[in-house]
């Protein structure tokens, strides 16, 4: 099930496209594996995926859009679970060799399959109705900071403790169950700086001395990823004069935030002078991205968006999908951040991280 109208490449991406641009961050296999058989790195993530199968199953037992919704979770774990299962037989099976673009589209394949669209769809809502609650308090907070740098970093980390929120990680989704994420305590206990890529002092430099004539964002949780992280961010950029385009996927996966539940998020948040707490947003637009995976390949997203970033001056990738597992060594023609929390170990292991540090890379292209 891909985007209803023909998907192309992101104009911004360094040319030849051919020549410099791999969608996924980690290598998985090598020309001088054997194609026959599965490389190390392969069975590491397929056993990432699978171990995420019970966690998925149990959203989708509870499904109630879906008629049966038990027996079809139940088929659903299977089904993944021999696909698998056949990929570490033969890494060559069901369109591989795998990486980790194709190990989500076999996941979302069969849930849609079975009737599936959009599981954590509950979880979703509830989370976007309690951080649109805190949205004006996070706001505030950060007004309240004189200095810009002091504040930017601010931003940042709000940035970081929302993107905690992401319940395609195991063991997120474990925490998550227990007790909820409080946003402001998570701004705190981010693990210390340096972090693993550490591009800030380089950024607020920049920051101070630039602004952008328009920023691309591509964004990624639902709930207080998008609205009490990306948002007072995107706010200070058009604050700074910037405009600025929200880009979220056309069809649910995991709790990724979508193009329809973006607009209705903007919709709530703004006042009746098209206001996001006394910032116009008559600068800031959302565009539907093309994409339906928790990870992206900048070589298929929708006309709309490639329109849109034919003139952007700034690219962000947000999330550990987005921004890390792919594209974190993309080249833009322009300046590029690539921003997000390390949420599963096989990811710190390949950055020579720690499990919950942060990505902050930021590249800027010297103007001609």
């Amino acid at each position: 099930m891909e985007s209803a109208s023909e998907l192309v490449e992101f104009p911004l991406l360094q040319t030849p496209i051919e020549a410099n641009y791999r969608a996924c961050t980690i290598p998985y296999r090598f020309p001088s594996d054997n194609p026959r058989k599965p490389t190390p790195t392969e069975i590491s993530w397929i056993d990432l995926f699978y171990n995420s199968i019970p966690s998925f199953k149990k959203r989708a037992e509870s499904d109630p859009s879906v008629s049966d919704a038990a027996t079809k979770a139940e088929k659903f774990a299977q089904r993944y679970g021999d696909i698998l299962e056949d990929l570490k037989k033969d890494p060559e099976s069901h369109g591989g060799p795998p990486d980790c673009i194709l190990l989500c589209r076999l996941r979302e394949q069969v849930l849609r399959e079975l009737g599936f669209t959009d599981i954590f769809k509950k979880v979703k809502d509830e989370e976007n109705a309690k951080a649109i609650s805190l949205f004006g308090d996070v706001v505030r907070l950060n007004d309240a900071i004189e200095d810009e740098g002091k504040r930017l970093e601010n931003l940042v980390r709000g940035i970081f403790a929302g993107n905690i929120f992401d319940l395609g990680s195991a063991q997120l989704a474990e925490v998550f169950s227990k007790d909820g994420m409080s946003f402001l305590a998570s701004c705190q206990n981010l693990v210390p700086r340096p972090w693993v890529i550490d591009d800030l002092d380089k950024f607020k430099a920049k920051w101070s001395k630039k602004s952008w004539k328009k920023v691309i964002i591509f964004v990624d949780n639902s709930g207080a990823d998008i609205i009490l992280g990306i948002l007072p961010f995107a706010r200070e950029l058009l604050r700074h004069g910037s405009q600025v385009v929200l880009a979220a996927n056309e069809l649910p996966s995991i709790n990724d935030v979508t193009y329809p539940e973006l607009v209705e998020i903007i919709s709530k948040l703004k006042d009746e002078e098209g206001h996001l707490m006394g910032v116009s947003i008559s600068n800031l637009l959302i565009a539907n991205s093309g994409n339906d995976l928790p990870v992206i390949d900048l070589t298929r997203v929708s006309q709309e968006l490639a329109y849109l970033a034919s003139d952007a001056d700034f690219v962000i990738l947000e999330g550990m999908g987005r921004g890390i597992e792919t594209n974190l060594y993309a080249q833009f023609k322009c300046d590029s951040l690539k921003i997000g929390m390390v949420k599963h170990p096989e990811v710190a292991q390949f950055l020579g991280g720690r499990l919950y540090d942060c990505v902050f890379k930021y590249n800027e292209v010297s103007s001609l």
